[in-house]
């Protein structure tokens, strides 16, 4: 499947959102292209329960894009990335960041070889692993995680790989007070900042947070 297969309306869903959200027009044909690789795998494999391409381009792409303006140049690690959302979106937005998308479920971490080959993404890598049992101990400017644990289970999860100076990105829906209270001692919110992801109903936010 190639994204001249995916359903009537979905290319121009995709390219209304990028100009909404300020994005380039360019970044189109290779999200496109993921997201007729994973539609097709998701037939098979079940990857993610959305089953929509109109619906993956919103809860899937542009949600994942969202947070592109506030990443770095530099390392990031996608944590329980699933079939690699926000990591491959955002190495496909950032050619600047080195993205290592971090899943231990075999078949998921198996598509994403598949996209980032079949992609060209020479700024990803697929690492098959537990977040805790990767061995990159101070490795990344950066961390995310769009829908893995509590900001305190993130962190207990994933906090070994990042740098000191670094943050961690992690996207959440209501403002989390409730998991902002339970952080870890040491760690401290830097910023939350309200996201807008056009067509997506109810509240995003970014929480990003800095290590002891």
């Amino acid at each position: 499947m190639s994204e001249h297969d995916l359903p009537a309306g979905v290319a121009n869903t995709l390219q209304q959102g990028l100009a909404s959200m300020g994005l380039a027009a360019e970044l189109a044909p290779p999200l496109l292209r993921y997201l007729a690789l994973l539609h097709r795998w998701n037939g098979t494999y079940n990857l993610t329960a959305i089953r929509d391409p109109q619906e993956m381009v919103t809860r899937h792409l542009l949600d994942s894009l969202a947070m592109q303006p506030f990443v770095a140049d530099g390392s990031l690690a996608d944590l329980g990335t699933g079939p690699g959302l926000p990591g491959i979106p955002l190495a496909i937005a950032c050619p600047g960041l080195q993205v290592t998308l971090v899943e231990s479920n075999g078949k998921k971490a198996r598509f994403m070889r598949e996209a980032v080959r079949q992609l060209g993404l020479g700024n990803a890598r697929v690492a098959e692993s537990r977040a805790e049992a990767l061995a990159e101990p101070g490795s990344y400017d950066q961390l995310t995680a769009r829908a893995m644990d509590t900001l305190a289970g993130i962190v207990h999860v994933g906090g070994h790989l990042l740098r000191p100076g670094g943050v961690l990105l992690a996207m959440k829906g209501v403002y989390p007070h409730d998991e902002i209270a339970a952080l870890p001692a040491g760690w401290q919110v830097r910023e939350v900042v309200p996201l807008s992801v056009p067509g997506l109903a109810g509240e995003r936010h970014l929480v990003a947070v800095t290590g002891p």
